[in-house]
């Protein structure tokens, strides 16, 4: 069941430092509203919803209902979430507006599908290395993705799948491709596991070191014999 991402908030008038403690420690957490040419709006939020939100994926990716106490609600996207150094607190949300009909960017999640059948985790035993986990997309509001799903059941050991290799969705482009600079980022390698790498580099070096000892076993040899 899809939950509702859905944001209660009021408008915060009080400022500073001394401000936003007493609302966390109320628990509220200061954050603020702008963008799409409108005022910026300084916001409280409800600290235990945010943090059942928080719990979705797509909270951090898909489109909000921001409803702001005794205005009307707003399309907005999390762009930025303040934690606590090591406490598990939120201290601050921005929340980015969206304007219907504008282009927009936003990072959504990659989902990988179908690791442990790929050839090259299934035939050859390798291990699957995610070196992105999320994309960078640009499309209107409405054509915003949940995710960008790739396949890797035929990618094989050793091989990698880059951003040009993706077909994005309908109304959707990778911002982060540039041909210009030849910028084409991996997102997904296979590679052999750590400990056969090691293993292999182990034999490596013991070959190597085998190598010596007999040179040296067979000099040692020769001038025995020419003695």
């Amino acid at each position: 069941m899809s939950v509702e991402l859905k944001l209660d908030a009021t408008v915060r008038s009080d400022q500073g430092k001394g401000a936003s403690r007493r609302l966390r420690r109320a628990k509220q957490i200061p954050g603020i509203l702008y963008g799409a040419g409108k005022k910026p709006v300084s916001l409280t939020l409800d600290e235990e919803q945010v943090l059942r939100l928080m719990r979705e994926e797509a909270f951090f990716s898909q489109i909000l209902d921001v409803k702001v106490k005794g205005k009307r609600t707003e399309k907005a996207i999390l762009k930025d979430l303040q934690r606590h150094p090591f406490k598990p607190l939120v201290t601050h949300m921005d929340l980015l507006r969206i304007k219907a009909g504008e282009k927009m960017r936003q990072s959504v999640p990659i989902h990988f599908l179908n690791q442990e059948t790929a050839t090259g985790v299934k035939v050859g035993g390798g291990v699957v290395h995610h070196d992105a986990i999320e994309v960078e997309v640009e499309c209107l509001p409405e054509d915003l993705p949940a995710a960008i799903d790739i396949d890797i059941s035929e990618l094989e050991m050793g091989s990698s799948i880059h951003l040009s290799d993706v077909t994005p969705p309908e109304g959707v482009v990778f911002p982060g491709l540039d041909a210009e600079t030849d910028h084409d980022p991996v997102l997904v390698s296979i590679h052999a596991p750590r400990k056969a790498v090691e293993e292999e580099d182990e034999e490596a070096e013991g070959e190597a070191d085998g190598e010596s000892p007999t040179e040296g076993g067979d000099e040692g040899s020769d001038g025995e014999e020419s003695s």
